[in-house]
C-alpha cells in the first residue's frame, strides 16, 4: 500500500501556527490547487486541500510563508472523524505535510502577487560573444558564416 500525496498551490490565508499541550509546534493551512478537468460551464475547478506540519519544521514555515505563497507539499493523507457542534460527525481529510518547499521567487514579500515577469527589464543583445572582428586574432582574412560551420 501507498499514502503519497505532492501537490502546488497557493495558500488561501496566512498559516495558523498552535502548540499542542506538550509543546509540539502544528501549522496549518489551506492551499488551493486547479484541477485539469474543466467545470459544466468550461470554468477551471479549484480544490482546496488542507495541510498540516509539525515540529520545527512548523515554524519554519510559518516564519516564511504567507496568504498567497506558493508552495509544493509532499506527505500523506490523513482522513479523521469528529462530532461538530450541532452533533452532526464530520470526516476531514487533509495532508499531512513531510516536506513543504517554498515556490515564490526570492525576496517575495507579504502583499506581492507572486508572479514576476520571464521579460528581462532591458533587451540584452542575442549573444553575450563579441562579433569576430572584436575578437583578437580572429581577423584572419577568411570569411565564414556561423551556417557554414558544421558544428
Amino acid at each position: 500500500m501507498l499514502n503519497r500525496v505532492i501537490l502546488i498551490g497557493r495558500m488561501t490565508r496566512d498559516p495558523e501556527l498552535r502548540k499542542t499541550t506538550s509543546g509540539l509546534s502544528v501549522l496549518s493551512f489551506r492551499i488551493a490547487v486547479d484541477d485539469n478537468r474543466k467545470g459544466p460551464n468550461g470554468e477551471k475547478q479549484t480544490l482546496f486541500i488542507g495541510c498540516s506540519v509539525f515540529g520545527q519544521r512548523a515554524e519554519t514555515v510559518s516564519r516564511f510563508t504567507h496568504k498567497g505563497s506558493l508552495v509544493g507539499v509532499d506527505g500523506r493523507l490523513q482522513q479523521r472523524t469528529y462530532t461538530d457542534r450541532n452533533g452532526n460527525n464530520v470526516t476531514s481529510t487533509e495532508v499531512v505535510c513531510d516536506s513543504v518547499e517554498f515556490l515564490d521567487p526570492k525576496g517575495t514579500k507579504p502583499g506581492d502577487s507572486g508572479y514576476e515577469s520571464d521579460m528581462p527589464s532591458s533587451p540584452r543583445p542575442a549573444s553575450n560573444r563579441p562579433s569576430p572582428s572584436e575578437e583578437p586574432g580572429l581577423d584572419d582574412g577568411f570569411d565564414i558564416k556561423d551556417d557554414d560551420m558544421p558544428f
